[in-house]
């Protein structure tokens, strides 16, 4: 029943978009009229539905996404404070539940003329990689990300503090996260996962909860990043503490958990024959194993990025980056670990292009996003279209593709989750 309620929302919208003569007449003034106090409250709706292109024996669903979400937004500021709010109320056919979230509520203020302070729930982003994440230390939502919601959930958000300083020399920036915020993690309910304990992929009932460190300001995050253009060249450095935020390490009773993780990094980007080129690295620090003998911790690891994008043709963008990931203390790891034989290698490595293509007047953009690890044998292919019929009225489609050779590899143990979507929006 749910599934052909999706359906008959999704062909609901696509008539109502191509039976009017002028797509915006209807809904001319909606904008205007919702207006109160000031405000003018701005948002959308969207339909939403996804599947699997094959079985999975352990999840009995073939539906990945079933969405039926409405956005409400607005801005109120004066000569001194800015207010955003941004929220978002959906029903989900997944878990068959009515949820809500507040994506942004925010104050921003400048105390001085060199510094910018932003307070409340807001997405924090920072970092050159392109789907791939080193400094870049705040939540991520990989359920949304692999069921085909738009790119915009992949940032979750977080409770907290931002303050930007302005100099000459150098500026600064510093995130205050008060309260632990994990990534919205896969847990089972939707995807199902390797799990090396069990030595074959899982879909826990009732879903993985992982433990989380104690809500109090002494497990908080902190964030700092120091960054400066030079002649069209962007230098930064970067540092973190808290936390790992997928549940990487176990407890003693084997209770998926959170590790202490501290980081030290820096990039570069500039212009380069007639592209962007961009570097990236970064050192995590798992504050509980700094030796690297305990299974039950993540060791340490550095990484590198680098990338380059440009214009090949007119309107075709192509974008590649080459992603190492070394552990560090591996051969201790690979001593004590519970099964060695399911440990990623020593110098893991990622190859990712991004092709996409501009047409009609930027109304239509395909897209295709790969990724594939030479060391791993595996590979996740995110083919995409999006359609913007009107101001109003938009449409998108692609899939999530994961394969490999082993099982119990990055992108192939999602390869039973491997699935395509439709996305339906009315912007109002």
């Amino acid at each position: 029943m749910r599934r052909i309620f999706f359906i008959t929302a999704l062909l609901g919208a696509s008539a109502l978009a191509t039976a009017s003569e002028d797509p915006s007449d209807d809904w001319e003034d909606w904008g205007d009229d919702s207006s109160a106090g000031g405000l003018r409250w701005t948002g959308f709706v969207e339909a939403a539905a996804g599947g699997r292109l094959q079985n999975d024996a352990l999840i009995d669903d073939a539906l990945t996404l079933g969405d039926l979400r409405a956005r409400i937004e607005t801005e109120w500021s004066n000569d001194k404070v800015t207010i955003d709010f941004k929220a978002d109320a959906w029903y989900d056919a997944v878990p068959d539940e009515l949820d809500a979230n507040i994506r942004e509520l925010s104050l921003a203020v400048s105390p001085t003329a060199q510094t910018d302070l932003l307070i409340g729930r807001q997405v924090l982003t920072w970092g050159t990689g392109d789907l791939l994440f080193l400094n870049d230390l705040f939540p991520k939502d990989w359920v949304s990300f692999f069921a085909g919601r738009d790119t915009e959930y992949l940032k979750a958000p977080s409770n907290a503090v931002r303050a930007t300083w302005y100099s000459k020399p150098v500026n600064i920036d510093i995130a205050w996260t008060p309260v632990f915020e994990p990534d919205v993690y896969l847990d089972g309910e939707r995807f199902s996962f390797f799990s090396p304990l069990a030595g074959g992929a899982i879909a826990p009932i009732p879903p993985l909860d992982a433990l989380e460190p104690g809500k109090d300001f002494s497990n908080g995050e902190f964030a700092l990043r120091l960054f400066k253009t030079v002649n069209g060249r962007e230098y930064a450095l970067y540092a973190y503490h808290g936390f790992f935020h997928q549940p990487s390490a176990l407890t003693t009773a084997l209770e998926p958990t959170f590790a202490p993780l501290s980081a030290l990094g820096a990039s570069y980007r500039r212009p380069l024959m007639s592209g962007l080129f961009n570097a990236e690295t970064a050192y995590y620090q798992s504050r509980d194993d700094t030796a690297g003998t305990d299974p039950l911790i993540p060791n340490d690891q550095f990484r590198l990025l680098l990338g380059y994008e440009r214009e090949a043709i007119t309107n075709l963008t192509v974008a590649f980056q080459y992603y190492l990931e070394w552990t560090r203390d591996y051969d201790d790891l690979i001593a004590n670990s519970f099964s060695p034989e399911f440990e990623p290698d020593e110098y893991r490595q990622v190859i990712t292009n991004r092709l996409s293509y501009r047409a009609w007047q930027d109304k239509l953009t395909l897209s295709l996003f790969t990724f594939y690890s030479p060391t791993d044998k595996d590979f996740y292919l995110r083919p995409a279209i999006d359609y913007r019929y009107s101001d109003k009225w938009s449409f998108s489609g692609g899939a999530n593709l994961f394969g490999g050779d082993q099982p119990h590899t990055f992108f192939k143990q999602f390869a039973d989750n491997s699935n395509a979507y439709v996305r339906v929006r009315f912007s109002y």
